[in-house]
C-alpha cells in the first residue's frame, strides 16, 4: 500500500476540536491555502484566509491596497486582521506571506495558536507562482530572483515557528498528514477528539 493510500484510509470522520487556532505561515506557493483547506476538512474544522478576510475588510484587492496606500499600511491591516482572527474560535489559518515577519503579529500567533511553517525550496515556489500576477511582491522584478532575496530574508524567521513541515513535488494529502503527525507530537497536543453526544 502506498503512502497516499495509507492516508486516506487512516483519515477519521469523527468530530476534532482544536485547542487554538492553527496558523500555517510560509512564502507564497508553499500551499497554504491547498494543504489549509484540506487539513481543515480532515479535523472538520473552519478554513480561513488571511488574505481573502483582509480583502473583504478593506474591500479592495491586496494589490490594489499596496498601490494605494503602500505595504506599511497593509501590514497594519494584516496585523489587526490576524488578531480578530486569532482570538476567535479555532481554526486553520492561512498566513499571507509576510505576517510571520512582522514582530507584532508574530507575537499574536505565538499567543494565540500554533505556527506551521510549509517549507519549499526556490523550484517548488517558482513554478508554482509562475504567471500568477496578483502578488504584488513578484510584480517589482524578475520573480525568481525576488523569491530568492525573499528566501534568504525570511527563512531564518519561519524557521522560529512551532513546526516545520516541507512540501513540495509530493501530493498535497502527503503533507497534510506530515502536518497531522507533527501537531500530534506537540506537549499537551492541540487536537483531540470531540466528546461523543450522549444518548437521549
Amino acid at each position: 500500500m502506498n503512502e497516499t493510500a495509507k492516508i486516506q484510509q487512516s483519515q477519521s470522520t469523527e468530530p476534532t476540536t482544536l485547542a487554538k487556532t492553527i496558523v500555517l505561515v510560509g512564502l507564497m506557493g508553499a500551499g497554504k491555502s491547498c494543504i489549509g483547506r484540506r487539513l481543515a476538512q480532515r479535523l472538520n474544522v473552519s478554513f480561513v484566509d488571511a488574505d481573502a478576510e483582509i480583502e473583504q475588510a478593506a474591500g479592495c484587492s491586496i494589490a490594489e491596497i499596496f498601490e494605494k496606500y503602500g505595504e506599511a499600511a497593509f501590514r497594519d491591516g494584516e496585523r489587526r486582521v490576524m488578531a480578530r482572527l486569532l482570538q476567535g474560535p479555532p481554526t486553520i489559518l492561512a498566513a499571507g506571506g509576510g505576517a510571520f515577519i512582522d514582530p507584532e503579529t508574530r507575537t499574536l500567533i505565538r499567543d494565540y495558536g500554533v505556527s506551521v511553517w510549509l517549507r519549499a525550496d526556490l523550484d517548488t515556489l517558482a513554478a508554482r507562482t509562475k504567471g500568477r500576477n496578483h502578488r504584488p511582491l513578484l510584480n517589482a522584478g524578475e520573480p525568481r530572483d525576488i523569491l530568492a532575496k525573499l528566501i534568504e530574508e525570511r527563512y531564518p524567521v519561519y524557521a522560529e515557528a512551532n513546526i516545520v513541515v516541507d512540501t513540495g513535488a509530493d501530493n498535497p494529502n502527503v503533507t497534510c498528514a506530515r502536518v497531522v503527525e507533527a501537531l500530534t507530537h506537540i506537549a499537551g497536543t492541540e487536537i483531540a477528539s470531540a466528546p461523543a453526544e450522549s444518548a437521549p
